[in-house]
Order: C-alpha cells, then sequence, then structure tokens
C-alpha cells in the first residue's frame, strides 16, 4: 500500500520542491495541503496528480483534518508573510511559533503518523551565547523546543530540518546586486565579510526535495530528533556574487559597509536579515552546528545526489 505523505505549503518554494520528489513514486501518495484549493497553483497541484485539502496553520482542527491517515507530514511555516504583512519581526515570530506549535500538535495527534519532518533553523541565540537573535531562526526554535519538552512521542518520530540559503535570496533589498550606469557593473552592499562562508540549498524547490526523500527512505537514522543540514554548496560571500555574476554574463563588485550604516539602509531587514549575516561572520561553520553538540547529518551522510547548481539556479533568477 502507497504510504500518505501531506506536505504542508505545497504551493510554497519549500512545499513545491517535495512534492515534485514524490509525486510520480508509485510507493507514495501525495496530499497537498493548501489555503486554497481552487487557485492557480492549487489547480496545479491537482492536476500533477495530488490530493489538494485545506487547512489554515492559524486553525488547530483544521489541520487535524487535513492530517487524518498520514504516514508522513513535511512542516513548514513562514515567518516572511507576517513580517512583511505586519512590518514587525516580534509579530511574526508569535504568528510563527502559533503556526509551528498547531503543525506539531496536529501531527502528534494523528495515529497513523510514522514519520515528521519539520523545516527549522539552527538555534543561533544558544550558539552565540545570546549575542544573535535572529527572529526567523527564533521563532522555528522555539517551535524546536515545544517538541522536544512536550512532545515525547512526535519527537521520536521527528526528523529537524535545516534548510540552507535560497537563489532567491537575492531578490531580497538586502542582498540584491544594484546597477550602477557609473561604474558600469553591480555593487553589492554587505555589513559582513567577503569571506564568510555561505550554505546554500540554490534552488530549493529543485534541491530540497532531494533531502526529505533520502530523510524519508533513511528513516531509522533521519528520525529520534536528527538533524538533517539540507545544504548542497559553500561558498565565501563574495565568491557567491561572482557566481551570480558569471551566470548573468555581467561584472560585479562587493563592497562592505559598516553595521550602523546598514541599518540606516534599511532599518526593518537589517534588524532580520542582517543580523542573520553577522551571526554567520562571527560563528562561519560554526553557525550550522547543534547547540547541544550533537550530529548533523549532509548530504554525503544520506547519499544525496542530482543537484541543481548554485549557478544554473541564478541563471533563471530575474531581481
Amino acid at each position: 500500500m502507497a504510504k500518505l505523505i501531506t506536505i504542508v505549503g505545497a504551493t510554497g518554494a519549500q512545499g513545491k520542491g517535495v512534492v515534485s520528489a514524490f509525486i510520480n513514486n508509485p510507493a507514495y501518495q501525495v496530499r497537498a495541503i493548501t489555503r486554497n484549493p481552487s487557485s492557480p497553483s492549487g489547480q496545479a497541484l491537482a492536476a500533477q496528480g495530488a490530493e489538494v485539502v485545506a487547512a489554515d496553520l492559524n486553525d488547530l482542527a483544521s489541520l487535524k483534518t487535513a492530517f487524518a491517515g498520514s504516514h508522513i507530514i513535511f512542516g513548514v511555516t513562514n515567518f516572511f508573510e507576517p513580517f512583511i504583512a505586519h512590518q514587525s519581526a516580534t509579530k511574526a515570530m508569535d504568528i510563527e511559533v502559533a503556526q509551528g506549535t498547531n503543525l506539531a500538535l496536529a501531527a502528534a495527534a494523528t495515529p497513523t503518523l510514522e514519520h515528521y519532518i519539520w523545516s527549522t533553523l539552527p538555534n543561533a541565540l544558544a550558539l552565540s551565547s545570546n549575542k544573535y537573535l535572529i527572529p526567523h531562526f527564533e521563532g522555528k526554535n522555539r517551535i524546536d523546543a515545544h517538541i522536544r519538552a512536550h512532545l515525547p512521542q512526535l519527537l521520536a518520530k521527528t526528523t529537524f530540518l535545516w534548510v540552507t540559503w535560497y537563489h532567491a535570496n537575492y531578490a531580497f533589498p538586502v542582498f540584491a546586486p544594484y546597477w550602477i550606469p557609473t561604474a558600469n557593473k553591480y555593487l553589492q552592499l554587505a555589513n559582513y565579510a567577503p569571506e564568510t562562508p555561505i550554505q546554500t540549498i540554490g534552488d530549493v524547490s529543485a534541491n530540497v526535495g532531494l533531502f526529505v526523500k533520502a530523510a524519508v527512505e533513511q528513516g531509522g537514522v533521519t528520525r529520534e530528533g536528527a538533524v538533517v543540514l539540507a545544504a548542497t554548496e559553500t561558498y565565501q560571500a563574495g565568491d557567491m556574487l561572482q557566481v551570480w555574476a558569471r551566470a548573468k554574463g555581467t561584472k560585479a563588485q562587493f563592497v562592505r559597509v559598516g553595521g550602523e550604516a546598514f541599518r540606516e539602509v534599511w532599518p526593518l531587514w537589517a534588524e532580520e536579515m542582517g543580523v542573520m549575516m553577522e551571526f554567520w561572520d562571527e560563528f562561519r561553520e560554526r553557525s550550522w552546528t547543534r547547540n547541544d553538540g550533537g550530529k548533523v547529518l549532509g548530504k554525503e551522510d544520506l547519499g544525496v545526489t542530482g543537484f541543481k547548481s548554485l549557478e544554473e539556479a541564478y541563471k533563471g533568477l530575474e531581481l
């Protein structure tokens, strides 16, 4: 009998990638969760063969109904939707914590569940001894803590999936290269060093599903609260800009500015993405480690291959 995999946020970047990894595999039945199944993206999922079901992350009862019969659940939240809507990192964290807790509670209440894959991020606040609170990390970390402290049966079935840098992040104003006609090149302003290492998933919709599929198929090592790092490549920040420039057939220059000037240009975004970059700049490779010292499983551990490269992803990115 086919396993039922239920995918939250199936029309989003991560969810679409997970759908694509399972939709044509007869060993799995795909249930796609979206707020509006009648939307063009919802209809497109149905045309691919997915069962498209409505649910709202703010409504625990709707999630319990949508999860009924699931053997595998992929859970993800979208910090940036409320962040942009409310122009507040604090409000966005509160909403994300509530939504992620609802996902966990609904998953825990699903008697058929065998595996819960929860898309989260490292605990930057703990790793930095409370120096760096990155809002879109911190909300997820509070959900992690709830699972670990209050849902032991769910924890035994859980994979914590850390999804790294998207190629599409260059569309954010704080990362976008800007064309300077008098210089005849693009400039990227940064509050971090060009040597800052950035682990990347590249095109998340192409690559994240490969990690989720590997985690599902190797469930013996990826459950019990295991952490999987969904990263395909690592670049220094300055080199990553040159990958983008090469993909676009143009010239670009990395320009480092002080943190204060960076915040004056992008006050809201600097307190979100800018803090993340300062954390990565200071903690480098330690940024993607567990604060409890446990093992982090990467692509080599899971034997994941066949990725779309970052450069290929950048070729298709329009800013």
